[in-house]
């Protein structure tokens, strides 16, 4: 069984969002997203993947398609496979992301 800790795998660079692999597979990966304020991941897309972005901690602001919203602490979203979608720190505090795709892209 492998176990981790999250808040020992969390750190932040000044120079860009942090992706830090939690666990990974050919079918999945589950990764911990560190943001700094003014920090982004661009706006982009999968065509076969689903990706979900739940907050740990801080305020993030997401984009999935056309929509956006503030998302929070203990809140989720889901970017279906083909919709665009990316996020980013309009807050003045640090940002903790759980990130889950599937399937794998190639």
């Amino acid at each position: 069984m492998e176990i981790v800790v999250l808040e020992e795998l969390s750190k932040f660079s000044p120079e860009k969002m942090q992706k830090i692999a939690v666990f990974d597979s050919p079918y999945m990966f589950y990764d911990l997203y560190t943001l700094l304020p003014g920090q982004m991941q661009k706006v982009h897309v999968h065509q076969d993947s689903d990706k979900v972005y739940l907050v740990l901690g801080g305020e993030v602001r997401v984009q999935v398609g056309e929509e956006q919203a503030t998302l929070s602490s203990g809140q989720a979203v889901r970017a279906p496979a083909g919709k665009q979608h990316g996020v980013w720190n309009a807050s003045e505090k640090p940002a903790v992301l759980l990130v889950v795709m599937a399937p794998r892209p190639a």
